[in-house]
C-alpha cells in the first residue's frame, strides 16, 4: 500500500476536524473494504482516520422517542445480537446476521457499510426499506435520499455518519413499523446479495427495497402497490422486474436478477407474514 498518516481520534470533534485538514482523508470504521482496497493500492489517501475508538458512535438503543437508534461503529454482529434489534425489529436483526462470515460480522459496521454503499450490501435494502434516517455531524438524511448511484451517497466530504434510527411498532411519532421481512439469494463464497430484498409495512404504507440487483438500492412501486392490497405473496404472482436497467456479471445475468426479486421479494413477505 501507498504511504499514508495513520490517526485513531477518540472524539468525534477530533475526527472532524483532522478530516478537514487532511488534503485527502478516508475515514475507515471496521476496515472491511478499505484496507483490501488500500492493500491492493487502488486508493492513495493522504490520512486514515480510524474511528474505532470513538465510543459515542458504538451505542444501540431504542427509547429515543420510539425509534431504534444504532451508532454507526456498531457491528453487523452486534445488531444481529441485540436483544433490543431482535424484539423491535426483527428483520433487521436477521439481516445483520446474514452478512459475510463470522470474522466479517465482528468487524465490519453498520455506518461503513452504508457509507461505503456497495450495490451488493445488504444495509441498503434495510435503510430504504425500513424508511430509516441517517444522521451525520451536519444533519439527517431521509433513506430515500441517501443512495445515489453505485458507491455513492449523499454524504458531503466532510461528513461522518453518527447514527441511523429506524420506526418501530413503538414509534411516538411518524409511521410505525406495523411488520418487516427480509430475504437474499447469496454469493455462495462472499455471501454479498445476488439479490437481496427488504419488505415492509409501517403506517399503512408499503416498502420494497431491493439490493444487489442493480447499481443501487432501488424501490419497486408496482409491488408496493399489489402488496398494499393485499399483504400476500401471491399479490405478486404475475408481476415481474424489467432486466433492461440490472447488473449481469459472472454471478448471474440481468433476466436472472429480476427474476429473483420476485421470488425473494415474495419470500421476505412470507417472513414477514
Amino acid at each position: 500500500m501507498y504511504a499514508f498518516e495513520y490517526h485513531r481520534p477518540t472524539s468525534l470533534a477530533d475526527a472532524t476536524s483532522l478530516l478537514g485538514r487532511a488534503s485527502d482523508g478516508k475515514l475507515m470504521a471496521g476496515g472491511q473494504t478499505l484496507i483490501p482496497t488500500l492493500k491492493q493500492r487502488l486508493a492513495s489517501p493522504s490520512d486514515v482516520i480510524d474511528l474505532s475508538a470513538i465510543g459515542e458512535l458504538s451505542n444501540t438503543l431504542v427509547n429515543r422517542a420510539g425509534r431504534l437508534v444504532i451508532g454507526a461503529l456498531a457491528t453487523h454482529a452486534s445488531v444481529a445480537n441485540s436483544a433490543e434489534v431482535k424484539q423491535e425489529i426483527p428483520a433487521l436483526a436477521y439481516l445483520a446476521g446474514q452478512i459475510g462470515d463470522p470474522q466479517v460480522r465482528s468487524l465490519g459496521t453498520i455506518g461503513g457499510s452504508i457509507a461505503n454503499a456497495d450495490p451488493a450490501a445488504d444495509y441498503p435494502a434495510a435503510i430504504v426499506g425500513l424508511d430509516a434516517q441517517v444522521q451525520t455531524n451536519k444533519r439527517t438524511i431521509a433513506a430515500d435520499d441517501f443512495f445515489t448511484a453505485m458507491f455513492e451517497t449523499a454524504l458531503a466530504e466532510d461528513e461522518i455518519v453518527t447514527e441511523i434510527s429506524f420506526p418501530t411498532p413503538s414509534a411516538v411519532s411518524g409511521p410505525k413499523l406495523e411488520r418487516a421481512g427480509y430475504a437474499k439469494f447469496p454469493n455462495p463464497a462472499s455471501r454479498y446479495a445476488v439479490v437481496g430484498v427488504m419488505v415492509a409495512q409501517l403506517g399503512g404504507q408499503t416498502r420494497v427495497a431491493v439490493t444487489g440487483a442493480g447499481p443501487s438500492v432501488f424501490r419497486v412501486s408496482a409491488f408496493e402497490s399489489a402488496l398494499a392490497g393485499n399483504f400476500a405473496a401471491s399479490a405478486l404472482d404475475g408481476l415481474s422486474v424489467a432486466p433492461d436497467d440490472l447488473n449481469g456479471d459472472i454471478h448471474a445475468s440481468a433476466e436472472y436478477r429480476a427474476h429473483l426479486v420476485k421470488i425473494m421479494a415474495q419470500r421476505a413477505v412470507a417472513a414477514a407474514s
